[in-house]
């Protein structure tokens, strides 16, 4: 697994935590919500990650009068075979690439419903699984509103985290059109794999055995609760948004080199786990308070175990 992160940080520049949140959220069996303007590498990353992986990857690129049935598949009747059959549709990959998810309506969203959730999607009345590992990689565009459909809290709440990709820092970019400069082809994914699904499945169970000790777990459980007695706060965090903070600080710490997590890695999962979890009061937004504003204030007003 550190291989496979070196591997991306040569492909994906200035990204270099976020890189690693994809793949502890990969290895923990969550989803990613990639938000981000533009040429910032949101894509890229997502391929990267399937060809260094070798596993199969499909992009669908949302839009207003996508239907459901273009994702998960339909039944179409067969002539020469006088039958209907089932065409699968793009879901049915390893690695799927949902660009500008928000830019089709919420009966489309709720397509990848049962697929993020269950690893399962029914057609026609019939369900089939889904290859394994299923790792959905979202993007949305943070400033570009018009013919856009926000994501429902149901959708939200399946992503294991939510990402920001910020602007890399000047050396970085410099290094970018540099490596451009000597023929360095940015669309080119076609990355040499470092490891197999095989590898990655296997590692996930190593990572299901990473200790975490009782009171790391009461602390996980006080910041949950915290986000729901905040008055800035209109829709705090689930049960679902503890699960997934304490599958994060195990996978976090598993490619750490550690067998058990540390309140560290709690603090450290908990922005990308919850600041799209929480819906705030509209008073809140008014005075331009935002989730990791009030993540950071949960995280400060509670005692860290020792």
């Amino acid at each position: 697994m550190q291989r496979l992160i070196e591997a991306m940080e040569r492909t994906i520049y200035g990204q270099r935590t976020n890189v690693r949140l994809v793949v502890a959220a990969m290895l923990a069996g969550g989803h990613v919500l990639l938000e981000g303007v533009p040429g910032l590498g949101k894509t890229k990353l997502a391929r990267t990650l399937a060809a260094l992986t070798d596993g199969a990857y499909r992009r669908v690129q949302f839009t207003p009068d996508m239907m459901p049935s273009d994702i998960t598949g339909n039944v179409i009747y067969n002539l020469h075979e006088n039958r209907y059959v089932v065409v699968e549709g793009p879901v049915f990959c390893n690695i799927l690439l949902a660009d500008e998810i928000n830019r089709t309506g919420p009966k489309t969203q709720a397509a990848l419903l049962e697929a993020m959730e269950e690893r399962q999607v029914t057609i026609q009345g019939e369900t089939r699984p889904l290859p394994s590992p299923f790792f959905v990689v979202a993007t949305q565009n943070p400033v570009e509103y018009e013919g856009t459909y926000p994501l429902p809290e149901a959708q939200l709440d399946r992503f294991l985290f939510k990402l920001t990709l910020d602007y890399p820092s000047e050396a970085q970019e410099i290094e970018v059109y540099k490596r451009h400069g000597l023929g360095a082809s940015g669309d080119d994914a076609a990355e040499t794999p470092v490891c197999t699904l095989s590898d990655v499945l296997a590692h996930r169970e190593r990572m299901r055995l990473v200790t975490v000790e009782d009171g790391i777990v009461e602390y996980i459980g006080s910041i949950v609760r915290r986000t729901r007695d905040n008055k800035k706060v209109q829709l705090g965090a689930s049960p679902r948004a503890g699960i997934a903070m304490l599958n994060a600080a195990k996978a976090w710490a598993y490619l750490d080199g550690r067998d058990y997590a540390t309140p560290d890695d709690v603090k450290l999962v908990a922005r990308p786990a919850l600041r799209h979890r929480l819906l705030l009061a509209p008073q809140a937004e008014l005075e331009g308070v935002t989730s990791d504003v009030i993540v950071e204030e949960t995280l400060a007003g509670i005692p860290v175990p020792r």
